[in-house]
């Protein structure tokens, strides 16, 4: 599945261009997520997850992944149709930075590593913080759970239910199970970004 063929199920006005913000916490998956939806080369993730098959219960043995430092923005167009994407780094030093790319944005998608339970507080805390700006009060969130293909990963009902997504009422929201690293549960979490993009 490429971003190609997403844009075309987008509004059909060739004069707009749509503005994704990826956030979530560093090691969530963001990054993977963007080169999967632009069909780039994630080799080193790949090795990432073999090794982590062999070794399940240790990742002291995993290979370090280079974070985003700053932010990545793919733009892809089609149709006549412009999307930004943008994935900012989640490191703790970065995140107070988040707010300044809160502007224009007509999709949020923020991603948690099912598996991280200790940061699980962290990043909820993280996500209703934001949810609380102005910039943001309109803008329909997906929630990518992912990691999903490792064995001690939560459900997105468990996050969904952790993180108490439920008493969002006010908003458009969805959480999509997902395994950045192969695919899995991006296309049904871009087909919801496409029927709920922000008028």
């Amino acid at each position: 599945m490429g971003l190609l063929s997403l844009l075309r199920k987008l509004r059909p006005n060739p004069e707009k261009e749509a503005r994704i913000l990826l956030l979530g916490l560093d090691n969530a998956g963001k990054t993977t997520i963007l080169k999967q939806l632009a069909s780039e080369d994630i080799t080193t993730v790949s090795i990432v997850k073999r090794i982590r098959s062999c070794f399940p219960n240790n990742r002291s043995s995993d290979p370090q992944v280079t974070p985003t430092a700053g932010f990545n923005i793919k733009s892809v167009a089609a149709d006549g149709f412009k999307l930004n994407v943008w994935d900012i780094g989640g490191q703790w030093k970065i995140r107070p930075y988040w707010k300044n790319y809160f502007a224009n944005t007509d999709v949020l998608i923020y991603v948690i590593d099912c598996t991280d339970r200790t940061r699980f507080s962290e990043a909820g805390s993280e996500l209703f913080e934001m949810l609380m700006d102005n910039r943001l009060k309109t803008v329909p969130l997906l929630v990518f759970a992912n990691k999903q293909d490792l064995p001690n990963a939560m459900t997105a009902s468990e996050v969904a239910e952790k993180m108490g997504l439920v008493r969002l009422q006010e908003r458009t929201w969805e959480i999509k199970a997902c395994t950045a690293v192969d695919g899995t549960g991006l296309k049904e979490g871009m087909d919801w970004v496409c029927k709920n993009m922000k008028k």
